[in-house]
Order: structure tokens, then C-alpha cells, then sequence
């Protein structure tokens, strides 16, 4: 493992899975490159808040801004897990567009930055579950050209 890539989530299964492949990239010196998304919704919404928390300065808050929000608390998050770890990591920001898929995204972001290896967490589903809702680890073992870490919550 060269290059490594970790999906954000918030909770606990989300620490666990971001330690574990943090503990992993630092073992073998590889890069540590954490993605963390945000979904049309919660991008409108992050938007609107921090426009609201403006107010009088007359600035629209863009995507530029609010990725740039969303990068530098995942970067405090990212800091408090790996405390003090020796790892050469960086934050990626995305925000999901409309059609988009989550699976999508993290594969795209796989594939810019020569990702090597995945860790996410899933959900477990039954297979008519997976087939009526969809699977994101699913999609992305099915998808993606190399090992693939996931944590089923």
C-alpha cells in the first residue's frame, strides 16, 4: 500500500475505521487520504447557516466556502484521531452533485488521487436489502481495482 483512502464518518464506527487505516498507513509509510462528503442537502444547509451567521457583512457564501469549512473540521477531527501519529495525510473535501452517487464520488476520488487502497464503513443489509436500497461498499468492491477495508456497522 502506496496511497490510502478513507471515508469520513461521523460516529463511532467512523473513528474506528480512520484509526485502523491511519495504524495501517503508517506501518507500511504510505499516504493517508481521508475524503469527506457532504450531500446536496447539506451543503444548502452548511450554506444557509453560515450565510445567516454573516449577516451584515453581505457575503454569499459559495462552494469554494463551504467545502473550506467542511475540510478545516474534518482536519480537527483527522488531528484528534490520529493523535500524534507519524502519517503523512490530507483532507479532501466533495460535495455530492445532484445525480451523484457517494460510491461515485469515492471512486472518482480513488482513481485522481492513485488510490491503492480503500477503508469505509457499511451497513448490513440483506441481500434484498442491497438490491432494493443499494450498497455503497458493495458498489465500491465491485468497482474499485484494489483491496477494499470496510466496517459493518
Amino acid at each position: 500500500m502506496e496511497r490510502a483512502l478513507v471515508v469520513l464518518e461521523t460516529g463511532e464506527d467512523g473513528q474506528t475505521i480512520l484509526r485502523e487505516a491511519s495504524e495501517l498507513a503508517a506501518g507500511v509509510d504510505a499516504h493517508l487520504d481521508v475524503l469527506a462528503l457532504m450531500t446536496p442537502e447539506e451543503y444548502e444547509e452548511k450554506r444557509e447557516s453560515l450565510e445567516a451567521a454573516g449577516k451584515g457583512e453581505h457575503t454569499t457564501y459559495n462552494e469554494r466556502a463551504v467545502l473550506d469549512n467542511l475540510r478545516q473540521r474534518s482536519e480537527g477531527t483527522v488531528e484528534e484521531t490520529l493523535d500524534g501519529l507519524d502519517l503523512d495525510w490530507d483532507v479532501v473535501a466533495a460535495r455530492l452533485g445532484d445525480s451523484e452517487t457517494e460510491a461515485d464520488r469515492i471512486l472518482q476520488s480513488a482513481e485522481k488521487n492513485d488510490t491503492d487502497h480503500v477503508f469505509l464503513t457499511g451497513k448490513k443489509r440483506s441481500p434484498t436489502g442491497k438490491a432494493v436500497f443499494g450498497d455503497r461498499a458493495q458498489a465500491i468492491i465491485l468497482n474499485f481495482d484494489g483491496p477494499v477495508t470496510t466496517l459493518l456497522g
